[in-house]
């Protein structure tokens, strides 16, 4: 994710402090440094600067929130696969039953022909039979039982045919849950890949280095600010626009309805009516306390609460105590609403980051959202540009 985190004085790291970037490439460079050094003493102009640093850590944590997206996406299907195999092996097992009470009931048939001197086939060779329905057919078996005999051989080819189904069923179901394990580990070993290089990236700084990071990282979120400020203008002007355009409408006597039902593509966020805006706003309100109460807890990868979260699990709960159903990722949730414009953004409009959509937070208007930001961070209130404007991706509205 880009950058979350607040300066602290001296040589200290603040927590979750936000930096980039691939760590091998990282540390070749800082190796590479070295060797130059070696070669060319005082060439310390060849060392990656802080900036890189940040951005290659930056990066990393990034890719790691992405990698726990994929995560909680394979955390969701091998759930869902392996409920579905215990259904079908339960199935499977009541149906073996059935399948064996219908042939111990053709053999007390066999049987008894036998003891009568009826001509029959042999029992073994029916039971054996890979398909039973074609050995009646070609020994005309059916033609000389009863009814009840009948029946009996009915229920066993019908049981024996949706026993094999329900076996393949199992089966296939089986292979997709173990390939969504596989999913599942290999997303988890690359977000514990993604944090440890993080880590010894920063391990590399000295304390200094460590402090002009975190005046890096003050600058941002200033400007972060600032773009917040102009946002939260911007959509109160256009609100106030909104209103006067509604109260001059509703003023020249040509109907009140038209006032009401074009305010939706105009205001700052709403969308609708008056009716369904006030439903909405009511859900958002509640979404943002739940949020509002989490703040402060702390980033976990595959986290949905209580204790704490993962930036799509804070959002999933913040709109479930609102009485909202959303998704688990990011991935789902962005598809899961309305898209609006920023301008229009509404509190409790989800707010998603980067192409591949791998961040989210909650829209609580002034340009400011609560969000999970990444690992080693807290929820917390922040700027919607926290990581500069051009990694916003969309809003939606939940509904």
């Amino acid at each position: 994710m880009a950058s979350h985190r607040k300066p602290r004085p001296g040589g200290t790291t603040a927590a979750g402090i936000r930096t980039p970037a691939l760590a091998t490439a990282a540390l070749t460079s800082i190796a590479m440094l070295s060797q130059t050094a070696e070669a060319a003493p005082g060439a310390d102009h060849t060392r990656p600067s802080l900036e890189e640093v940040e951005k290659k850590v930056d990066d990393l944590y990034r890719q790691a929130e992405s990698a726990t997206e994929k995560y909680d996406a394979a955390k969701e299907r091998t759930g869902k696969e392996r409920g579905h195999v215990d259904a079908l092996r339960q199935e499977v097992a009541r149906r073996t039953d059935s399948l064996n009470k219908a042939r111990e009931e053709l053999g007390s048939f066999a049987a008894a022909q036998y003891r009568t001197g009826a001509a029959a086939p042999s029992t073994a060779t029916f039971l054996l039979a890979n398909d039973p329905q074609d050995y009646f057919d070609q020994t005309q078996l059916m033609n000389r039982l009863t009814t009840r005999e009948k029946s009996a051989v009915d229920a066993y080819i019908g049981d024996q045919a949706a026993t094999m189904k329900k076996r393949r069923e199992a089966a296939e179901s089986l292979q997709t849950l173990t390939t969504s394990q596989q999913d599942l580990q290999t997303a988890k070993t690359t977000v514990q890949k993604k944090l440890a290089s993080a880590r010894e990236l920063l391990s590399q700084l000295t304390a200094q280095e460590k402090a002009r990071l975190a005046q890096i990282e003050q600058a941002k979120q200033q400007e972060a600010a600032r773009k917040a400020a102009e946002l939260a203008k911007q959509q109160a002007a256009a609100r106030a626009k909104q209103q006067s355009s509604s109260s001059g409408s509703s003023s020249s006597g040509s109907g009140g309805s038209t006032s009401t039902g074009s305010t939706g593509s105009t205001s700052s966020g709403s969308s609708g009516s008056s009716g369904s805006s006030s439903s909405y706003d009511t859900k958002a309100e509640k979404a943002l306390a739940f949020a509002r109460a989490q703040i402060g807890k702390p980033y976990v990868w595959g986290a949905t609460g209580p204790g704490s979260y993962d930036c799509s699990g804070l959002t999933q709960a913040a709109w479930k105590a609102a009485g909202v159903a959303l998704p688990r990722t990011t991935y789902d949730q962005v598809n899961a609403g309305t898209t609006v414009s920023l301008a229009d953004a509404r509190p409790g409009d989800l707010i998603f980051f980067y192409d591949d959509i791998s961040h989210v937070g909650l829209y609580i208007g002034n340009g400011m959202m609560i969000h999970a930001p990444k690992p080693g961070a807290y929820v917390r209130e922040e700027s919607v540009y926290y990581g500069g404007e051009s990694i916003i991706h969309s809003v939606v509205r939940p509904g």
